[in-house]
């Protein structure tokens, strides 16, 4: 269940998802940017920021249930929903098990792809390791790729706060979502029958989901778009905001009025 989130100002709706380990304030930007002419809800996932208490496995269906039932609590029928990284994959979910509430989609730096057995399996020793270890350790080891290093260097600033959401982030939801995610099933049926516009992003020095990755996301789904942010690592919404809002905003222009 979500129990903390955003809900700021009015207009279309639009459901921001966030990534992993992080919360909801990886969108502050977009919040500031989006709220004057669209109506922003920025949610904590189950077991991150504000909305600890998850334990064991999170399924991605689980994170999706919970989103809908936020709209649901929200009387919001149908919302551009953008996720970033597992929040990507979240969104997909959120599109595979419930079309009828997704207006549109917006993919950033993320993978339709499920995970090789290799990689599962590496997804559980990491999860086994944060219960144990805590969040501190991993939280390092993903710094030293989440942004570019331009932007460790240039934006002090961003990489402090990059750095104090994954430290922040509950080793026992992190965990869960770790394992849910091992879990995942391939999206490439659901995003090739997709009936609604989707916009794939990516940062142009992005190492854990590369511009490759986009470009074969991008080719899976007709008529998609796609854009490469550059000077940008693993978070382009928080390294170059001004360039990933306008290439947001441009695709939401575009959009049907329904």
């Amino acid at each position: 269940m979500v129990n903390a989130y955003d809900d700021e100002g009015d207009g279309p709706p639009l459901l921001l998802v966030h990534g992993h380990p992080f919360d909801r304030s990886m969108w502050w930007p977009q919040l500031d940017h989006f709220r004057d002419r669209y109506r922003v809800v920025v949610p904590d996932l189950r077991g991150y920021g504000e909305a600890a208490g998850a334990s064991g496995t999170t399924p991605l269906p689980a994170f999706a249930d919970d989103l809908v039932a936020l709209l649901d609590r929200l009387a919001i029928d149908r919302a551009v929903v953008w996720g970033l990284s597992m929040g990507g994959q979240i969104t997909m979910e959120l599109h595979r098990s419930h079309p009828e509430r997704v207006r549109a989609l917006v993919l950033a730096d993320t993978t339709h792809e499920a995970d090789e057995p290799a990689a599962a399996r590496a997804r559980h020793e990491t999860a086994d390791r944060v219960e144990r270890e805590g969040i501190g350790p991993y939280a390092e080891e993903l710094m030293r790729r989440m942004i570019s290093p331009r932007t460790a260097v240039e934006q002090p600033d961003v990489a402090d706060h990059v750095r104090r959401m994954m430290r922040g982030a509950p080793p026992a939801g992190a965990a869960a979502a770790l394992r849910g995610r091992a879990a995942r099933p391939d999206y490439t049926p659901s995003l090739a029958s997709a009936r609604v516009p989707v916009l794939v992003v990516v940062g142009e020095e992005d190492e854990f989901t590369p511009v490759a990755t986009a470009r074969r996301l991008h080719g899976t789904v007709p008529g998609s778009a796609l854009a490469v942010v550059p000077r940008a690592g693993h978070l382009p919404n928080l390294e170059q905001p001004a360039l990933f809002n306008r290439v947001v905003e441009e695709f939401l222009a575009g959009l049907p009025d329904r």
